[in-house]
């Protein structure tokens, strides 16, 4: 697996969201909290095929953490894609990490 330098982590606010082009394909990155600790999923909303998911919401539901779409409101999970209201708009979720203080995503 391949990854791909995207950004210092100190360039991502604490509890927002990002947008990075992927081989090609836009991938929402989140820095939930001030850890060095980051998500990656696609940045389309499905309901919608509109590129808006890294300017969502996060939030956590039973322990997990979830960005509701700046849309609707539907609520995709960070770390699997899954859409908590219809499993049929589940968005693709990426391999993200932080070595050396740099966002590096897998495409």
């Amino acid at each position: 697996m391949s990854f791909e330098k995207i950004c210092h982590i100190s360039s991502i606010v604490p509890g927002t969201g990002v947008c990075a082009l992927v081989n090609g394909q836009q991938v929402a990155v989140f820095r939930p909290s001030e850890a060095e600790h980051v998500f990656a999923i696609s940045n389309t909303d499905p309901f919608f095929q509109s590129n808006v998911l890294s300017r969502g919401l996060i939030c956590e539901h039973q322990g997990e953490l979830w960005v509701a779409s700046p849309l609707k409101k539907q609520r995709f999970n960070l770390a699997t894609g899954q859409c908590m209201e219809d499993e049929r708009f589940n968005v693709k979720s990426y391999p993200a990490r932080v070595t050396n203080g740099d966002v590096e995503i897998a495409g």
